[in-house]
């Protein structure tokens, strides 16, 4: 029995380091490695409304939000404000810098597409991000990409192009159902800076390695894809971006470091049957070293070929 106990503590205890390893790989250095889009969604399945969703994702203890983006040693207030068109939202998550200065985190993005199915996206925001971000529920996890490998977690484009995945219907999700319900308003936010509701206390951002592995819990039902899904949604959004030149500038460096060591090749490859999609390949800088010694291995084997058929010759 001690034995059978000690081997199952073991597994434990090795589970718990993968986990831990595999979440610190997806630290890209920018702000929205502290801001769970996953946890978002999560959020707003769970939320009866707009204004319930907004108090969700601002609640410490459901680790979707680490984010201090003007850097006063307090956590964000995240607002909600939502921009519909018909059956058409898009429900933009804002954050206040200062009295004078807003900053988009993401948008989720909201279209009915028959009398009992919808279907939503959350995009983050690039500033935040690095890259437009996108995030939607699936029954498989997190997507693999194309070579099998995980990790379009780790800042991925949104891309344009055709998937197999299938595609949730939230329509049947309580928030989604309130939203195109007959006495629905659309929710804008009543707080800004410095005037907050109540119920919400600061917390102090927690250190990545603390914060990461909660967030990446979220993971499990939705996944990073490179598909907009939701067109109408987000073409109604783009005219109403915001973007705030004090994170822009405190980010130069993250964002720099971001843009080098996240390089990425994209090739239009074409399947059997005619259906199209795009292949990337991310590269970091000690890939691209590595590919240059990899270069020089494969001139030193062809030099040698050539002096075996000399030599035979």
């Amino acid at each position: 029995m001690k034995v059978l106990r000690s081997l199952l503590l073991s597994i434990t205890f090795f589970a718990a380091l993968s986990f831990s390893a595999n979440a610190q790989q997806d630290s890209t250095g920018m702000p929205g490695d502290n801001f769970s889009l996953q946890g978002a969604l999560e959020m707003f399945k769970q939320s009866g409304s707009p204004e319930e969703f907004e108090k969700l994702i601002n609640t410490e203890d459901k680790n979707v939000n680490n984010l201090d983006l003007n850097g006063d040693g307090d956590i964000d207030y995240i607002k909600v404000i939502d921009k519909a068109d018909k059956d058409v939202h898009a429900f933009v998550l804002q954050v206040a810098i200062s009295e004078t200065e807003n900053q988009d985190i993401a948008v989720i993005e909201l279209e009915k597409t028959g009398d009992t199915t919808a279907v939503l996206q959350i995009v983050g925001d690039e500033d935040i991000f690095g890259e437009q971000t996108i995030v939607e529920a699936s029954d498989e996890g997190d997507e693999v990409d194309e070579d099998n490998n995980r990790g379009l977690g780790k800042g991925p484009s949104a891309n344009f192009f055709e998937t197999n995945r299938i595609v949730v219907n939230v329509f049947f999700w309580p928030g989604v159902r309130f939203v195109y319900g007959p006495v629905y308003r659309p929710w804008v936010s009543p707080w800004r800076w410095r005037h907050y509701p109540n119920y919400w206390r600061p917390w102090r951002p927690y250190a990545w390695h603390v914060f990461n592995p909660r967030r990446v819990y979220y993971h499990r039902h939705y996944a990073v894809v490179r598909t907009h899904r939701v067109v109408a949604a987000h073409r109604i959004y783009a005219p109403y971006r915001v973007s705030s030149v004090t994170v822009r500038t405190r980010t130069t460096v993250a964002r720099n470091n971001y843009n080098v060591t996240r390089t990425t090749k994209r090739t239009v490859v074409t399947g059997p049957r005619g259906n199209t999609h795009v292949r990337k390949t991310q590269n970091t800088r000690v890939q691209r070293r590595g590919a240059a010694v990899q270069g020089s291995n494969a001139e030193a084997v062809e030099d040698r070929k050539e002096k075996r058929k000399k030599r035979r010759g």
